[in-house]
């Protein structure tokens, strides 16, 4: 099942029609998830919570624009619609591909219990991205990734299996009810101010410069010859070209430059496949998998890179350590972290892993958007330099591309916790694994706006341009629930990556030579 280049139904990616009428078929198919008949009412396979998209933007039921007290509490009083069997939380833990039920992989969105142990597989969003969520309440993780929920809804229909029992709780013991409360006020008012509204002219002048970079990285080199500094010139230009255009194809995929999704589809395409080279489906696959279980443990693909090329997190190092399992002399991974993840990434790992993926999924668009990136780069650079130079060449600004890109990504993530999934909420899940950087105009561009990462993963959708507008927010949330709100200085968030990576490995150390 391919991923549409965004988030898809359920939990990540945009469905086709063609996957509509299959799983439709599918619900009342041999093998398929049971769909009980409603008799009308609310739970008669209602999209999800926040409703129908109203003037551009989400409108949660009632049309209010804002999500009322009792739109949620209130649902734990009503009877479950008729022909529908009541869940507890028990029975519904139980069924996520382990323990008693391992066959078994059941969610919840908006108290209404859907049975994915069929579907997951074909899930637009890949498998990995549905089945993190198996056994739990996923409404905030589906509110967050879907643009288009009533076209969503059609997958939901012929999943549905009941509800949760009326003297069930809204959320999940592990979950803090009045934070999942106030961010769902918080959301709707996010919505009311139009923050989830694209400023195209925004996104138009971005990828203006991208273009014109681009193009002024060929001309240096046509107009000033290929001598050594026109030659480190161009490839400084053609550098922060491929960061910036990284930044915009991460937009783009995020479905938040344009309101219709088929827009941002096919720019990605462009963005993604022709300035960079890359598949934009493969991209969508795993950067969704990462904000579903952002930093925990077999869940996140970011951080698939423990044990064997690193050891991450307090907990995980010890563990390494007593178990005595030694990939890599980890207590100097602070060290060889330099020479290894950030100017190695693209050019090694990500050049194979791109193609490897499009190939084994049938990405075939996207692997002939990607051909014309190479086609167009050794042709109008292969006129210019020779065979080795332009070798040299490609393979210089892709690692320079590559260590600028790992820095900022990692700042954020590779200094916070990481655990195994504790099936907290959206807030706290999201909070654990991020932090900011400060705010300035040189640190929005060189970051991509990634230093808002808070914002950015509270709400995947929203424009960057709105992440300064949210953030106060965002704050005044975090400060009534005694949250930590972490943003530091941009080189301290790159010094704390090194400072993690020895803490760790320090421990694993220790625990391997004296637990």
């Amino acid at each position: 099942m391919q991923n549409q280049g965004g988030k898809g139904a359920i939990l990540g990616g945009k469905p086709n029609p063609e996957e509509l009428e299959r799983v439709e078929e599918a619900g009342s198919g041999a093998g398929a998830a049971p769909s009980l008949k409603c008799h009308g009412g609310a739970g008669c396979g209602a999209a999800a919570p926040g409703g129908r998209r109203a003037g551009g933007r989400m409108a949660p039921p009632g049309g209010g624009g804002q999500v009322r007290e009792g739109d949620r509490d209130g649902d734990r009083d009503r009877a479950p619609a008729a022909g529908m069997r009541r869940f507890t939380w028990e029975e519904i833990g139980q069924r996520n591909g382990r323990g008693p039920a391992p066959q078994e992989r059941w969610l919840v969105i908006d108290r209404k219990v859907y049975d994915i142990s069929h579907f997951y597989r074909r899930h637009p969003g890949g498998a990995r991205l549905l089945v993190s969520h198996a056994g739990q309440d996923a409404t905030d993780a589906f509110v967050a990734f879907h643009v288009d929920r009533v076209l969503v809804s059609k997958y939901l229909k012929p999943l549905q299996i009941g509800e949760l029992a009326p003297d069930q709780p809204s959320v999940e013991p592990t979950k803090n009810e009045m934070l999942v409360k106030d961010f769902r006020e918080l959301r709707a008012t996010v919505e009311r101010m139009g923050l989830l509204e694209p400023n195209q002219l925004f996104f138009f002048l971005l990828l203006a410069h991208i273009l014109f970079l681009d193009t002024a990285a060929w001309l240096i080199l046509f107009y000033f010859g290929t001598s050594l500094l026109p030659f480190v010139f161009s490839l400084l230009l053609l550098t922060i070209s491929q960061v910036q255009a990284s930044w915009l194809q991460h937009d783009l995929g995020h479905l938040s430059v344009f309101r219709k999704t088929k827009w941002n589809h096919l720019l990605h395409k462009f963005v993604m496949c022709h300035l960079i080279g890359a598949s934009a489906k493969w991209w969508t696959l795993l950067h969704s998998q990462h904000h579903a279980k952002p930093n925990c443990f077999h869940k996140d693909p970011d951080i698939d890179m423990h044990p064997f090329l690193f050891t991450l997190g307090k907990k995980f190092s010890v563990e390494l350590g007593i178990k005595k399992k030694k990939y890599m002399p980890y207590n100097h991974q602070h060290k060889y972290f330099f020479i290894t993840l950030p100017p190695l990434l693209f050019p090694t790992y990500f050049h194979c892993h791109t193609f490897y993926i499009a190939y084994t999924k049938k990405y075939w668009a996207d692997l002939a958007w990607m051909l014309t990136f190479y086609i167009r780069f050794f042709y109008t650079y292969g006129s210019l330099l020779e065979t080795k130079s332009l070798l040299a060449y490609y393979f210089i600004f892709r690692m320079l591309e590559s260590s600028w890109f790992v820095w900022v990504s990692q700042m954020n993530h590779i200094p916070m916790d990481i655990d195994y999934d504790k099936n907290l909420d959206w807030v706290s899940t999201q909070l654990l694994a991020t932090c900011n950087v400060e705010q300035s105009l040189f640190n929005d561009w060189f970051t991509g706006h990634l230093n808002f990462q808070i914002e950015h993963h509270l709400f995947p959708s929203m424009p960057r341009h709105n992440y300064c507008k949210v953030a106060p927010l965002v704050k005044s949330l975090c400060a009534k629930h005694g949250l930590e709100y972490q943003c530091k200085p941009l080189l301290t968030a790159f010094a704390d990556i090194v400072h993690s990576l020895k803490t760790s490995g320090e421990l694993w150390h220790d625990a391997y030579l004296h637990k």
